[in-house]
């Protein structure tokens, strides 16, 4: 039996679905600028910084810093635009329910992220307030795949790696787990069978039976 004492949840495409909107704002930028985009490239950016998808949506372009830094912020700023018309109701389906077993079975919650717009998302979404730690984009200098965010809020959660359930959609979130000695759970369509158990959604789990798949 797993003693899980914290649940750490990734935020974009577990709590939020905003994984279309992320590549909505992309493809809006490389509509500007004649680039291809594809939902393929989309996946190299899963999950990661927004230093590693500036590599990988300038990949073989020869651009200097200023052309870059000025298309990540007009980024961020499509981004922000979409990202402001979330509502509550917006949360993953199943997410509500979850928080409020593993509060009432005295688990400790916390986020981890490698999106600079979490705490944005979950204020949008009256959650930010349920979670005893939030780590995202500003708060480590390596993000997934390395384990550095995971370990992060697990040390605010004073728990130790193992007694931490993480629940992540990107195989970035996933290897950054396993990296970090956590249990991991993967959610979502994404191919993540390096995860101890791999689920489509949160939807119709409670969280014995998210536990349950770790034994």
């Amino acid at each position: 039996m797993s003693d899980i004492r914290g649940l750490i949840f990734d935020m974009d495409g577990v709590i939020a679905d905003t994984d279309d909107m992320h590549y909505r704002t992309w493809k809006r930028l490389a509509d500007e600028e004649g680039l291809a985009f594809s939902r393929e490239q989309y996946l190299k950016m899963s999950g990661v910084g927004h230093k590693q998808n500036a590599r990988v949506f300038t990949d073989g372009l020869n651009l200097d810093k200023a052309t870059i830094d000025n298309w990540m912020a007009r980024k961020q700023q499509y981004y922000v635009e979409l990202r402001d018309t979330i509502q509550p109701q917006d949360v993953m389906a199943g997410v509500p329910r979850l928080i409020a077993e593993a509060k009432a079975a005295g688990l400790k919650l916390g986020v981890g992220s490698s999106s600079r717009n979490a705490k944005p998302v979950l204020k949008r979404l009256q959650l930010l307030d349920h979670f005893e730690i939030v780590g995202d984009g500003y708060t480590v200098h390596n993000l997934k795949p390395h384990p550095d965010i995971f370990l992060w809020v697990a040390g605010g959660l004073q728990l130790l790696p193992g007694q931490c359930l993480v629940l992540e959609d990107a195989i970035a979130g996933v290897d950054a787990a396993l990296k970090g000695g956590f249990h991991v759970i993967g959610v979502g369509n994404a191919p993540l069978q390096k995860a101890h158990a791999h689920i489509a959604s949160l939807a119709d789990m409670s969280l014995k039976a998210l536990l349950d798949l770790l034994d």
